[in-house]
């Protein structure tokens, strides 16, 4: 029975029975924290740093060491190898090695703190410090919901969901890639994902990095949209830059993260880890090789533009040893999650990790075991930046609908776990202890009164009814509220207001850039 026919319906004393609580719980979970908008967290609870500085130092030599004796690759680009040869790296082939101090020296020109600014400034965030960013999955081909199954995403998927990311309120950020809409040609395809994020959000959002000229046209378009001269000064822009670990950067990635550092926007420079595959099998081992990478990358943004904003990242993921399949929520990659924090930390550079990951194929307890095990240590090591906060389903393959709001509502949790105890004078609580007798209880009180609708966090999705009440609403699973509570973002979403003149311009640009390629799905 759905909540309509039970409300329609039941006699007036079941109605009665149910009480107003009962009322305004369905309401809450109806409405699903959709609102008032979160900013960026500043965390006011202390960061989780298990690796000594002992430890810290072994590992710092170790990557030093790896960086001058083995080295990294910098494949078909013979500008990056110029500059580092100019830089005073020893070049040889596409091999560059570096002396001990020249990445460290290097990365001291890049900001420790920056702000992308967003079309609304009051979404603009802080990245760096006590900050922390959420941002939605990226990358996944397919998506899912639990009406049609698993499929292919289209552009109509990609909007969705930066519809869903705009109102959710623990989302601070538009994201990127939030799914890959398949049914545009390659080569075009950015354009209409850049323009969605512009569109249907005035959140921050991330370019594209699949080609350097489609790293140009994103900040072309964000140039349309916010001006030349105030792109030149501020970060408007930020970019995922992967590694392709073990020790290689390409041609692709390269290319990109050169237009960005030079238009002053900032570049996520990450090792995509798989230990045991891409890097040694050991959490030192592995700790080690990112270092020794990020630092590449960090340094080489500030050789293309001294200060370009840059943050040190890491996706690292177990594997099963059996079968070779990614493995998530284990214990080592938050091991190793806490500590690249920590190294990002000594560099004074901001960290990027983490998020809700989970190998589950549906939004399962698997599922959510394996989301709480990577989001808790994302909050508790200090990740700056945080992809693939919402959504992320089977290994990254699929942005789920349902998990994107499941996920959400675990966000809303973690924006309110790292506010930190209140110790104000409301906060001790001293006015209800003296309205209140031994022996009597504290519902009633003024105190009582006054806070508890802010008092606890109240989950969109969890159902703490009794179990006759949840059975006579339908005896609904939490992918099924979830289900309902994405379709009802949806329906009501509003699209913010966005300049006529800049929306008229971009989608010049478009038609234009459009017309000037042929179509190509490779």
């Amino acid at each position: 029975m759905t909540d309509t026919n039970m409300e329609d319906g039941a006699p007036t004393g079941r109605r009665r029975r149910a009480g107003g609580g009962a009322d305004a719980r369905r309401a809450a979970r109806a409405a699903g924290g959709a609102g008032a908008q979160h900013k960026f967290i500043s965390r006011k609870i202390p960061l989780f740093e298990p690796l000594s500085s002992e430890m810290l130092e072994t590992i710092e030599a170790n990557a030093d060491r790896l960086l001058a004796e083995s080295g990294i690759e910098f494949r078909e680009d013979e500008e990056a190898l110029a500059l580092w040869k100019d830089a005073g790296a020893d070049v040889d082939g596409e091999r560059v090695r570096f002396p001990k101090g020249l990445l460290r020296d290097l990365i001291k020109t890049a900001p420790s703190v920056f702000t992308q600014h967003a079309r609304n400034p009051e979404r603009s965030v802080q990245i760096g410090g006590d900050a922390t960013v959420f941002a939605p999955v990226y990358g996944p081909p397919f998506v899912r919901d639990l009406d049609d199954g698993r499929r292919y995403a289209t552009i109509e998927d990609f909007r969705n969901f930066v519809k869903l990311a705009y109102v959710a309120p623990a989302l601070h950020h538009s994201g990127g890639t939030v799914c890959e809409p398949v049914d545009i040609p390659v080569n075009k395809r950015h354009l209409d994902m850049v323009y969605s994020h512009i569109k249907y959000s005035d959140k921050p959002f991330m370019g594209s990095v699949t080609h350097p000229e489609r790293a140009a046209d994103s900040v072309a378009m964000a140039k349309l949209l916010f001006g030349d001269a105030f792109v030149d000064e501020n970060c408007v822009l930020i970019n995922l830059i992967n590694v392709n670990s073990p020790m290689v950067f390409d041609a692709t990635m390269l290319g990109a993260l050169k237009v960005y550092a030079r238009a002053g926007q900032a570049a996520v420079i990450s090792p995509f880890i798989l230990a045991g595959a891409m890097s040694p099998v050991t959490g030192a081992g592995t700790l080690t090789q990112i270092l020794a990478e990020a630092m590449a990358g960090l340094a080489f943004a500030q050789l293309c533009r001294p200060g370009a904003p840059v943050v040190f990242g890491t996706f690292a993921s177990s594997i099963s040893m059996q079968s070779g399949a990614p493995t998530f929520g284990t214990p080592e990659p938050a091991l190793v999650l806490y500590g690249a924090a920590q190294l990002a930390r000594r560099l004074g550079v901001p960290f990027r990790s983490g998020g809700s990951l989970c190998g589950s194929k549906v939004p399962d307890a698997q599922a959510a075991y394996e989301s709480a095990q990577t989001l808790l240590p994302t909050l508790m090591g200090g990740v700056n930046f945080a992809l693939h906060s919402a959504g992320w389903l089977e290994g990254g393959l699929v942005s789920s609908y349902e998990k994107f709001v499941m996920d959400c509502d675990q966000l809303g949790m973690m924006q309110r776990f790292a506010e930190g105890l209140d110790i104000t004078e409301n906060g001790q609580a001293m006015q209800a202890f003296q309205e209140v007798e031994p022996g009597q209880h504290y519902l009633g009180c003024d105190h009582t009164q006054a806070n508890f609708k802010s008092a606890f966090y109240m989950s969109s999705i969890a159902d703490n009814n009794s179990y006759e009440q949840w059975e006579a609403e339908g005896a609904q699973t939490a992918e099924m509220r979830a289900n309902a509570l994405y379709k009802r973002w949806l329906k009501e979403y509003q699209a913010p207001p966005l300049d006529p003149g800049a929306d008229e311009a971009l989608l010049a640009f478009i038609r234009e850039k459009k017309e000037s390629m042929p179509d190509a799905f490779t």
